[in-house]
């Protein structure tokens, strides 16, 4: 099933996305209370008529969650070689690929829906980067969850941007800075429950990950191509730490990323960033301002 978080003249609102675009407006105020509701702890009642789902603000599905959203970089392996290769991974001495997750996170206030913009931050940096992933939603809590009991708190999934300054990034020798920024976290444009989502390809297709900038394939992927499977790295990061209903894992993206490029090809004012992934719907932001060079 699909859950939308949107707004419309009647406020935020959840509701359920049908097969015809159609939007059933719940008593629920975002995605955030429908897995609450799920876990048993929030009402979930249907309220009102069916809307169009363009006749409605559609805002991240957690439009802001509770805590900082956990991000896992150097996930597929040939992103992981051409960040090595890039001069830009101060992380782990030039490794190509890590023995572990590595893991960091971005603030709330990073959260944008599809549709937003986002922020150019010019005085801040002149590397903007684009990143597609796919994102796990924890529907029930755990500590120390064992890779085989990963799936039982897996709620749904949904699509995010890790967006990056690249130079902050780099000159910080830590993620935080350069990926943390207000807006550099678009999300959606829905969530999908877990019965319909197969990232791991047991029994069903594997899911296909796109980029696009200004309608050019930047990026293409299967999540089978993880270096740390979902499993693997829920275990990881529960590990004396427990995750809560409405915690989302961004699991990594794939190559194909700016930096990948020789020159190296950063998102500027007026940039189209498109995100797919099988089942998921496509992510659409673009970068705030008058367009300021050719294409990319």
């Amino acid at each position: 099933m699909k859950y939308v978080t949107y707004r419309d003249g009647a406020g935020t609102r959840a509701g359920i996305l049908d097969e015809q675009g159609r939007v059933q407006p719940l008593a629920a105020r975002s995605v955030a209370d429908v897995i609450a509701a799920a876990a048993g702890t929030a009402p979930l009642e249907a309220v009102g008529p069916a809307l169009a789902v363009d006749g409605v603000e559609l805002l991240a599905p957690i439009v802001r969650p509770a805590r900082n959203v956990f991000c896992v970089g150097k996930n597929y392996r040939d992103h992981a070689r051409e960040f090595a290769a890039s001069g830009y991974d101060r992380s782990s001495g030039g490794a190509e690929e890590p023995d572990a997750p590595v893991v960091f996170t971005k603030p709330p206030s990073s959260v944008i829906g599809d549709g937003a913009e986002i922020d150019r931050h010019r005085a801040v940096t002149d590397e903007l980067d684009y990143e597609a992933e796919l994102a796990v939603m924890i529907g029930r809590p755990g500590r120390d969850i064992r890779p085989e009991d990963a799936p039982a708190h897996i709620w749904g999934y949904t699509i995010v941007n890790d967006v990056t300054a690249r130079d902050r990034q780099r000159d910080h020798k830590q993620w935080f800075l350069g990926k943390g920024l207000d807006t550099f976290c678009p999300m959606g444009p829905w969530a999908v429950t877990a019965d319909e989502v197969d990232p791991e390809g047991r029994g069903r297709p594997d899911l296909e990950v796109t980029c696009r900038v200004n309608g050019e394939l930047r990026q293409k992927a299967s999540t089978l191509d993880l270096i740390f499977d979902i499993p693997t790295l829920i275990a990881e990061i529960s590990s004396g730490l427990t995750l809560e209903p409405g915690d989302v894992i961004a699991t990594g993206t794939p190559a194909g990323v700016g930096i990948g490029f020789t020159p190296p090809r950063f998102l500027d004012s007026g940039d189209e960033v498109e995100i797919s992934i099988t089942g998921l719907g496509t992510l659409h932001n673009r970068v705030a301002g008058p367009a300021e060079k050719g294409p990319t």
